[in-house]
């Protein structure tokens, strides 16, 4: 039977969302920030500086006879002496005149007061008094013999005897290049741009200079040069400007040179571009420098003074006993007499800076037969 009185149902209470109090706002731990970025900051700069100096230890083992760590330079440096490095570019087997130095110059650093001065050495030069060349010998031989005779660092270090004999300087390093790391390493970063001040048009026969048979040319201005055609500015000598065919007008050229890739490799781009340099030099320089030392080089391109040894002012011109072409020293005694050079030298070098001039090509004689 049906209960059919009404009643009241026990109804549930509707369900109604409880609300909280919102959180407070979370306050931002800017110090905990901070310590984390500095700390991946320190772990970037720990890598790269692993990674640049792996680098760098590699480009040593490739071109160095010293070790990484090596500091050749850091005794004279640190003390008020003047630090001296040669520098000598060769062609190797592949070209004319095997190594047989194109190109000879000091870079000597005044420690004292950081001024860095070039001295072009003429490779004509002639040397006696160097006990491993009895025969004596031009200076642009010294490399050539003593390569031939032990190998490049022996003929470097031959080299260094027979610069420090004709001018006095002790030489605390040397660095060599051959042709085709110049090029390469200038095609490494994308070819220089540089200033020429005289146009003069070249070419590498001597019949065909004296027939004014020019093969090349370059315009006065700027420049945009590759590998190939910065280094045919640097070594010509058959020109159509007098003043252009000296070999102190090619080492102004060459400087120039030097100069535009130390301005190319700079700023944010020093980094890519001084890597790629070294990978391409790897095969090509030759030094008894340790890296840390052309490192500090670097930074030395932009030399402060220049000394000229000419004709006329501390040089003239003879003929050896085959009747080759040579310069030696005015006011020898003697053929192995250098005092007058060494004087001259030790002159130019404690000289005041000369004031800045504008850019010229330097004058200069026609190149001997």
């Amino acid at each position: 039977m049906h209960d059919t009185q009404p009643y009241d149902r026990v109804r549930s209470p509707q369900a109604r969302p409880i609300r909280r109090a919102a959180p407070p706002p979370r306050q931002v731990n800017w110090r905990r920030r901070i310590k984390i970025a500095a700390f991946i900051l320190i772990l970037a700069i720990v890598a790269a500086t692993i990674f640049i100096w792996q680098r760098a230890a590699a480009f040593n083992d490739a071109v160095s006879t010293e070790s990484a760590f090596s500091m050749r330079l850091f005794g004279p440096l640190a003390g008020g002496e003047r630090v001296n490095v040669l520098l000598l570019g060769y062609s190797d087997e592949s070209r004319d005149g095997a190594f047989l130095s194109d190109s000879i110059n000091v870079l000597s650093i005044d420690r004292s007061t950081g001024e860095t001065a070039l001295i072009a050495i003429p490779r004509d030069l002639w040397v006696e008094g160097v006990a491993e060349v009895p025969q004596n010998m031009k200076v642009n031989e010294a490399l050539r013999i003593g390569y031939y005779a032990g190998g490049l660092e022996n003929g470097a270090e031959l080299a260094s005897r027979a610069v420090t004999q004709v001018t006095g300087l002790e030489i605390h390093g040397w660095i060599t290049l051959d042709f085709q790391g110049f090029e390469a390493m200038v095609d490494a970063i994308g070819g220089v741009t540089l200033e020429n001040p005289t146009a003069f048009s070249y070419t590498w026969d001597e019949t065909r200079y004296f027939a004014g048979a020019w093969e090349g040319s370059f315009e006065a201005g700027t420049l945009q040069l590759s590998g190939q055609e910065a280094l045919d500015y640097a070594r010509v000598r058959y020109a159509s400007e007098v003043a252009e065919s000296s070999d102190f007008a090619r080492s102004v050229r060459q400087q120039t040179v030097l100069r535009a890739i130390r301005a190319k490799v700079n700023g944010w781009r020093a980094l890519p571009d001084g890597l790629a340099v070294s990978g391409a030099l790897e095969d090509h320089l030759r030094t008894n420098l340790g890296v840390l030392d052309l490192v500090m080089l670097a930074g030395k391109l932009d030399v402060d003074r220049r000394v000229e040894l000419t004709e006329g002012a501390i040089l003239q011109a003879s003929t050896n006993n085959i009747g080759q072409y040579i310069l030696v020293v005015l006011g020898q005694t003697t053929s192995a007499d250098y005092a007058p050079l060494h004087a001259f030298i030790q002159e130019q070098l404690n000289a005041p800076l000369p004031a800045p001039e504008p850019s010229g090509s330097p004058g200069g004689e026609p190149p001997p037969s």
